[in-house]
């Protein structure tokens, strides 16, 4: 192998896994993202505590998990996205699994 060679096959090697490494974490971030909303529908469907928190879930759960990037305005996308695309749930199971 020639140097040029090195540099091609560590070029595609590069490329190649670096795209199927991002492709993973889309994934990883849209399974954590739709389960998130699902949770918060459902406590919000059928939580005991649902008429304590009322209009107050979203921003205490921000307060209580105090996790950079997970706020208010974030836990509403993922309860939306939740909603608009249920057919997800057979997806995401296949892919924790």
């Amino acid at each position: 192998m020639n140097f040029e060679a090195l540099v091609k096959h560590i070029s595609t090697i590069q490329s190649t896994l670096q795209a199927q490494a991002a492709h993973a974490v889309n994934l990883a971030l849209t399974a954590r993202n739709w389960l998130m909303g699902c949770y918060i529908v459902e406590f919000e469907q059928n939580g005991e505590d649902r008429a304590t928190y009322g209009e107050q879930l979203l921003k205490k759960l921000e307060q209580r998990l105090n996790v950079k990037g997970l706020n208010e305005r974030r836990f509403r996308e993922f309860r939306r996205l939740y909603l608009v695309y249920p057919q997800l749930k057979e997806p995401i199971a296949l892919y924790l699994t």
